[in-house]
């Protein structure tokens, strides 16, 4: 598409000595600056420029301003005795397709540009708001089509400014009836004296621009008014919230769409809401902060605490905020109810822009996270994790498969996503996957196939259940092995021989190991250790043993003191009293010590009030192999009952959608 600006006008109500297109208008920005620089924005780069007095002058004024545009100049010589009319119809062999047009002496905002562009159907800038003036353009409207435009009707009329959008069809029969004017020298008129003859036979829609800025400057007056209201708009602001690690082409296209709103504040959302709701951030918030206060154009940065706008809309106030249109439906959607209701209440609006989904980005992002994955990296972000969120959830995985089922499940809940934040490894889950007896039977190298399955197909950080963590000089050998697999986390328990499982609490024998002995193992897996991101959890057996609260806070304090990361404090009773009672008594003392815990038994108690307690890690231990096997242990009863598995197939999920689960599957 073209644009065509008239330009051949004497400007002679300004008293000035050069083109009524030069006067500045806000600092040193002109009336055709601003308009040749809005449509670059929106990507029109070829420009027919009418001139008249001063043409020399007007053109060496555009190419000093040296922008990326075609610029093609049309000299109206009879400029003091022809109207702008004549100035088209010396144009008009430019003018062979879909063009904008618009007046020299237009001041208008971008999004008065915008409605026009967006528009299906030739159009005319209009506004229903703003009075009708007593010597400027009305536009007469019926059946929804503009029938006549001139400053003489003012039944069925609305005020008019002169900027059109004209589709071929449209701008031909405007053109081909110019032409008849001129050539019968009627060249000391409107062009809409030509149109008005033909509009009939035209399509040319009112664009309601109602009360943004659209203005013609003729005169002093004029130019203060549009000056004090460009001021205005020019201070405007647009809010766009960021939660990405790597800028693309999608990211730096929506910034400079939001930029021509207004000043973009790019709210950086934080690591703790991220890591909530996104895969791990590969780049912290204050990178993050950093590598946007460096785009051109972003005029200030801040951080986004909450899913919810809220806080920020209500402490910035902008102009408007932008977001792509996918929040109109979905889990986004409360998100998106909220901001419309804020903006509402002190006059904000919000701009949607569509969303397509784009797969070269999609793959960009992809590469990206290909490295959180490795290793090195794994293993210290189970440690950041807690840092960002203070409380992490891990679920228990035993092979691939359900390995893929923690890595992707997520729950959308009040605008945002729940997923589990890393992956616990169960010597008793993998014992019983293997159909044997938690008792350490399974060896190491076993159990190290099966954290190499779930790193195959997850990127979740990984915690390691090392049952007692046999002989010291073994549990050097399992850390060093752990801690190069890209394991985060070793979890130990202060027990000694034949390894029980902790759900018989007493009904078995069961040997505590000393204080001496334990914290001993815990030094040298310490010292065993290659970076500060690998940890060793300190799994404290007293409650369960029903040793008392004092054992386990004297043993808890010891091991912090061996060197232990996180304490896991375990109980079988259905009341979580002595759990925080423990948590409690041990905040007193240690704020930064991690606490991890296992609610398998009193599991009433939900996250967020392990979290206010102080608690940093919450692990489901054997929820999905419970839930496996009881699934199973139906459908095959339920076949050997009816004799065939029609019964029992609608509780089945269909093997196509197993099959989904898994990459490069389909």
């Amino acid at each position: 598409m073209k644009a065509l600006i008239l330009n051949s006008g004497l400007g002679s109500r300004l008293k000035i000595d050069y083109p009524k297109c030069m006067t500045k208008i806000f600092h040193e920005e002109t009336i055709l600056s601003r308009q040749l620089k809005q449509l670059i924005d929106v990507g029109i780069r070829d420009v027919v420029i009418t001139t008249g007095a001063h043409a020399d002058q007007l053109i060496e004024y555009c190419q000093n301003l040296d922008l990326p545009m075609n610029l093609q100049f049309v000299h109206n010589s009879e400029f003091a005795s022809t109207n702008y009319i004549f100035s088209i119809y010396l144009a008009r062999e430019f003018l062979n397709e879909d063009f904008l047009l618009m007046h020299g002496d237009l001041v208008f905002e971008n999004e008065v540009l915008d409605k026009v562009l967006n528009s299906i159907d030739s159009c005319m800038v209009t506004s229903s708001t703003i009075p009708l003036p007593e010597k400027d353009f009305k536009a007469v409207i019926h059946d929804g089509k503009i029938s006549k435009v001139g400053i003489e009707f003012f039944t069925d009329a609305v005020t008019a400014q002169p900027m059109y959008k004209l589709l071929r069809r449209d701008s031909k029969i405007w053109l081909d009836q110019i032409v008849k004017f001129c050539e019968s020298d009627q060249k000391n008129c409107y062009a809409e004296n030509a149109l008005n003859e033909v509009s009939s036979e035209c399509n040319i829609k009112p664009v309601d621009v109602r009360n943004l800025l659209c203005s013609e400057i003729d005169n002093p007056t004029d130019l203060a008014v549009v000056s004090t209201k460009l001021a205005e708009v020019n201070s405007r602001t647009v809010y766009i919230a960021f939660s990405t690690d790597v800028i693309h082409a999608g990211h730096i296209s929506i910034i400079k769409k939001a930029q021509r709103f207004g000043k973009l504040i790019a709210g950086i959302v934080t690591d703790e809401v991220v890591s909530s709701y996104r895969k791990f951030p590969l780049m912290t918030c204050s990178e993050r902060k950093t590598m946007f206060e460096n785009i051109a154009g972003v005029y200030k940065v801040v951080e986004q605490d909450t899913l919810s706008y809220k806080k920020n809309l209500e402490l910035l106030k902008p102009n408007y905020v932008v977001h792509g249109d996918d929040w109109q439906h979905g889990f986004q959607k409360p998100l998106r109810d909220e901001v419309v209701s804020i903006l509402a209440s002190y006059g904000g609006r919000l701009i949607e822009f569509p969303y397509s989904k784009d797969e070269r980005l999609e793959k960009i992002e992809n590469r990206s996270r290909i490295g959180i994955s490795l290793p090195d990296i794994r293993r210290g972000r189970l440690r950041k994790l807690i840092e960002m969120k203070s409380l992490i959830t891990a679920m228990e995985a035993h092979d691939g498969l359900t390995g893929l089922i923690v890595e992707n499940s997520v729950v959308y809940q009040n605008g945002g996503a729940h997923q589990f934040d890393a992956i616990w490894c169960s010597s008793l889950c993998d014992s019983t996957s293997k159909g044997k007896p938690d008792i350490e039977l399974v060896d190491l190298t076993s159990r190290i196939q099966t954290v190499n399955d779930l790193t195959e197909v997850s990127t979740k950080p990984i915690i390691f259940d090392c049952d007692t963590g046999g002989q010291t000089e073994h549990f050097v050998y399992s850390v060093r092995t752990l801690e190069k697999i890209g394991v985060s986390m070793v979890i130990i328990e202060d027990k000694t021989g034949l390894k029980k499982n902790s759900l018989f609490g007493t009904e078995v024998e069961q040997t505590q190991d000393s204080i001496e002995n334990f914290s001993a193992k815990i030094r040298a897996g310490k010292s065993a250790q290659k970076s500060q991101d690998f940890m060793i959890c300190a799994r404290i057996e007293s409650l369960i043993l029903e040793r008392g609260m004092n054992d386990a806070l004297t043993r808890a304090f010891a091991f912090v003191e061996a060197g232990a990361d996180a304490i896991m404090i375990h109980s079988r009773q259905k009341n979580p009293d002595e759990i925080f009672e423990f948590v409690e008594k041990f905040r007193a003392k240690d704020q930064s010590t991690y606490i991890v815990l296992v609610p398998t038994s009193y599991n009433s108690v939900t996250e967020e009030e392990f979290k206010n307690r102080g608690v940093n890690v919450v692990i489901y231990a054997n929820h999905l192999i419970r839930a496996e096997v009881l699934a199973a242990q139906k459908t095959a009863e339920s076949i050997l009952k009816h004799h065939r598995s029609l019964e029992c197939d609608s509780t089945l999920m269909p093997f196509k959608d197993i099959i989904r689960l898994i990459p490069g599957s389909e």
